[in-house]
């Protein structure tokens, strides 16, 4: 029973994923992470109301500027999670906002939830000065450390390593790998200290994906990455690398499944448009395997003669039941039931825009899975420009929020529009026991309504996290 009462009288988060879904209250607010469309202002960090009860539901209800242009804010994370959940002085009040352009690092204070304040910047010499560059994935530790992961060197080349703050300082405290070996590559990354594993993904070279996307860069292998890193979570050192191989371009959003015990979760490859699961073997060593092939479409007037499904963001409900994924190019959610791992069973799927709608310069001459191109979704008369990217869910898993811009350099060059009109959040309704997915067609966040901030709207965080955003320790006996 002590056990069970600690989550009144312990720290922040939630003592078990189980306990996120059954105790978590419905969310109220989302921080959407929103880049501007004008070269000359500043990103924002937007928070909406999506309470359902609100006067203000599904308006942008504040917006914090950052005070420098061209930051080009990207993911998120907050200072601690609940693997910090046994520490009763920590409190989860401040959101880290890593700036994959400029280097820089906000930190956001949110204790007045509904008006967050910038609480300290880390300048870009900070990160710098370690010989480290592009930040991505800001993940807490339950050492009192906030982490986040960079994908390359002071030239734009790859390199895979972490960045170091000090939780209560918010001060740099240098990288975090040890020994003398480093990553090709960086992007994502999730830990999982009972089986003494950080895993880690690879995007590319920072020089080459922030001009846009080139088909031919991803044929070089010291442009694009094609690997999962395994470090010890103990030692601090790289001790695995899984080469996927031409089959596995830009490993990019990684998920364990949330069970603190479990030992295996999922990769989701862009470029290659398909799913891995990976997991650790008998000799406690980490293994992989091909579970979703999203097949290509052939394809006239576009870039190539066949358009991959481009997954770019992946999550998994708490109760490891459902796997959801975006294809960003195709233009569709999917919904996965994982009850069996090793074959993911497809129960949901809704086109929300894409490069292959009816009426689009595009024509699809073969479809494997489809025998026409989708509808333009319009939800309250507005068009959806874009397509599905960023994936938040509700911590009951009824609720799958979805927004559309993936990186400005790219949606530039697949759907400007996206520039013109601005992103939008919308809400899919989720059939928790059957599985399936709908559009909620009254739910509608439109990030252009403000002609005079037209927003590229990415990340989404609640205040008191998120499936993406905590991960849980083992219970201590």
């Amino acid at each position: 029973m002590e056990k069970e009462a600690c989550s009144s009288s312990c720290g922040p988060g939630y003592r078990s994923p189980s306990a996120a879904m059954v105790e978590g209250p419905r969310e109220k607010l989302m921080y959407v992470v929103s880049i501007h469309t004008d070269p000359e202002k500043a990103d924002v960090l937007t928070t909406v109301d999506v309470d359902p009860d609100s006067s203000t539901y599904c308006q942008i209800i504040h917006k914090l500027r950052m005070p420098v242009v061209g930051d080009e804010l990207h993911h998120s994370g907050w200072n601690v999670c609940s693997s910090c959940h046994e520490s009763s002085t920590r409190k989860r009040d401040t959101l880290v906002l890593p700036c994959l352009m400029s280097d820089r690092v906000y930190f956001v204070d949110t204790s007045d939830e509904k008006t967050p304040k910038i609480k300290k910047i880390l300048e870009p010499q900070e990160m710098q000065k370690c010989g480290i560059s592009t930040p991505h994935t800001s993940h807490c530790l339950p050492t009192g450390v906030i982490m986040i992961s960079t994908m390359g060197n002071l030239k734009g080349d790859g390199l895979g390593e972490f960045f170091c703050i000090d939780v209560d300082t918010l001060e740099a405290k240098g990288t975090w790998t040890k020994g003398s070996t480093r990553s090709n590559f960086g992007y994502d990354y999730w830990y999982q200290p009972y089986h003494d594993a950080l895993i880690a993904t690879e995007w590319g070279a920072p020089r080459l994906f922030k001009k846009g996307f080139n088909p031919d860069d991803v044929k070089d292998t010291m442009n694009y990455g094609r690997s999962l890193n395994v470090y010890s979570w103990s030692e601090q050192k790289l001790k695995q690398t899984i080469n996927l191989g031409d089959d596995g371009i830009a490993p990019l959003e990684i998920r364990f499944l949330h069970d603190p015990y479990a030992s295996e979760g999922f990769v989701g490859c862009a470029v290659t448009s398909n799913l891995y699961r990976f997991y650790k073997t008998k000799d406690n060593s980490w293994n992989t395997e091909k579970v979703i092939q999203v097949p290509p479409k052939e394809v006239e007037g576009w870039l190539l003669p066949s358009m991959p499904g481009m997954i770019t963001d992946i999550l998994i409900s708490l109760d490891d039941k459902y796997l959801y994924m975006s294809n960003w190019l195709h233009g569709d959610v999917r919904q996965y039931d994982i009850s069996n791992t090793k074959k993911p069973r497809l129960t949901g799927q809704v086109f929300l825009g894409g490069s292959i709608l009816k009426g689009s310069e595009v024509r699809v001459t073969k479809d494997e899975e489809m025998c026409g191109q989708p509808d333009p979704v319009y939800v309250k008369g507005r068009r959806l420009y874009g397509a599905p990217q960023m994936l938040q869910l509700s911590l009951d898993g009824r609720r799958l929020y979805v927004t559309s811009s993936i990186f400005k350099p790219w949606d530039k060059q697949f759907y400007p529009d996206l520039l013109k009109y601005g992103s939008t959040m919308v809400k899919l309704d989720i059939d928790v026991k059957k599985g399936g997915m709908k559009l909620d067609d009254q739910f509608l966040v439109d990030f252009g309504a403000d002609k005079n901030d037209i927003l590229l709207a990415h990340e989404m965080r609640y205040p008191g996290g998120d499936c993406t955003s905590d991960i849980w320790l083992p219970k201590k006996h």
